[in-house]
């Protein structure tokens, strides 16, 4: 294990422009991978025929893998197990700036594979316990279980003799986690996934806080506010904690499935559960901030996001109401190899700040950075934004 020392922070005048803040951890072949590797995703019709390409070179057995894992997979992932991330770990830590680890395999249905991946998000509680440098870990409900099980279970269809004990599975599975979370004090965030299997999951979120968030957060839900409705349901669970006394944990995010909800609800004809604008969206995430940070000492946060304004925000709500930067309960969090201008300068102005470091084998990740690398195309000003403060950052070094 790699020794992760402590950061010392400084408290002066925040600001997401100081790129020798922001950059301080990156090499300059660090830098010069990222600006290639962003104008790259920034060309739509590399971005479009990439994933297809890949794909098939891996299936035939064509050696690209060591391109994909010294590029992109280098740029957004720690490594391909817990011990390769350790360098990511430390690196990002020299910069106060902690890691939440997270096993990114996904789309897989066998049953071997699900209790393989509820003990590696275990072993993920283990590497964290202890460590301030991995203040919180994660997990998906669908790394754990079948989508298809969970589709059912939404749309109120019974189950099979079979599929029953299959969903008991899925519930114990969960449970071992939370548990394991629960016994070490290891803070473990439940993704949110699909609307049309969101309702099962927020259920079973709600669940493992009424038994495991009596004394502290410990199982935090994700709410996506680029749904109209995450909004008003994150007031209502509030009341419940707030009825049943026990903490809720809140990850708020705007979100990473709009495509496919929009066009699943054009095809079958239902209402789209998203906003009609990203104005909507941004109302209602900056509604949600100001909402939990009104209720800090019920409401544990992590505000999941790129955007500046929402990280201006949440700062300025802190020091209005004379909370302190560390407050446990708040958590800024962005993604590995995005955004570092925010994540490094909250951090130097002495804010809680964690990013994602994804793992796992490059081959089983591919669905996770294609969707990075569309993501960033499909926010407007975001590639712009990285490579202008790239830029910013190489001169300042030349100079």
């Amino acid at each position: 294990m790699l020794a992760e020392t402590t950061p010392q922070p400084s408290k002066g005048n925040l600001s997401f422009e100081n790129t020798e803040i922001a950059f301080k951890h990156a090499t300059n072949a660090d830098l010069n991978r990222a600006y290639w590797l962003f104008k790259a995703i920034n060309n739509n019709f590399l971005v479009k025929i990439g994933p297809g390409i890949t794909n098939f070179a891996m299936n035939i057995g064509l050696p690209i893998k060591g391109i994909i894992k010294a590029t992109i997979f280098k740029q957004f992932c720690g490594g391909e197990t817990i011990a390769e991330c350790d360098a990511a770990i430390k690196n990002l830590y020299s910069g106060g700036v902690g890691t939440i680890l997270d096993y990114s395999v996904e789309g897989e249905e066998e049953e071997s594979v699900f209790d393989f991946t509820r003990d590696e998000i275990i072993r993920t509680i283990e590497r964290a316990t202890g460590n301030p440098a991995i203040p919180i870990t994660v997990f998906k409900v669908t790394g754990v279980g079948r989508f298809d099980l969970l589709e059912k279970l939404d749309a109120g269809t019974a189950l099979t003799p079979a599929e029953e004990q299959e969903w008991e599975k899925v519930q114990s599975r969960v449970q071992a986690i939370c548990h394991k979370a629960h016994q070490n004090g290891i803070p473990v965030m439940i993704d949110a996934e699909e609307s049309w299997i969101q309702v099962t999951i927020d259920k079973l979120a709600l669940s493992m806080m009424r038994r495991y968030n009596s004394e502290k957060a410990i199982v935090y839900n994700t709410y996506q506010l680029y749904r109209h409705d995450k909004l008003a349901g994150l007031k209502l669970d509030f009341d419940v904690a707030r009825t049943e006394e026990f903490f809720l944990g809140v990850k708020i995010v705007r979100g990473a499935y709009m495509e496919k909800e929009r066009k699943r609800a054009q095809e079958r004809g239902y209402a789209s559960p998203i906003q009609p604008d990203k104005p909507s969206a941004d109302q209602d995430y900056n509604e949600a901030l100001r909402f939990c940070i009104e209720h800090v000492n019920r409401v544990a946060l992590v505000a999941g996001t790129h955007n500046e304004a929402s990280c201006r925000l949440l700062a300025d709500l802190l020091n209005q109401l004379n909370i302190p930067h560390n407050h446990p309960h708040v958590y800024f969090s962005q993604l590995l190899g995005m955004s570092d201008n925010l994540s490094f300068n909250l951090a130097n102005a002495g804010y809680n700040v964690v990013k994602y470091v994804p793992y796992g084998p490059v081959k089983a990740v591919l669905p996770y950075l294609f969707r990075r690398a569309q993501e960033n195309t499909s926010i407007a000003g975001q590639m712009g934004r990285e490579l202008g403060l790239i830029l910013k950052e190489r001169m300042r070094r030349k100079l």
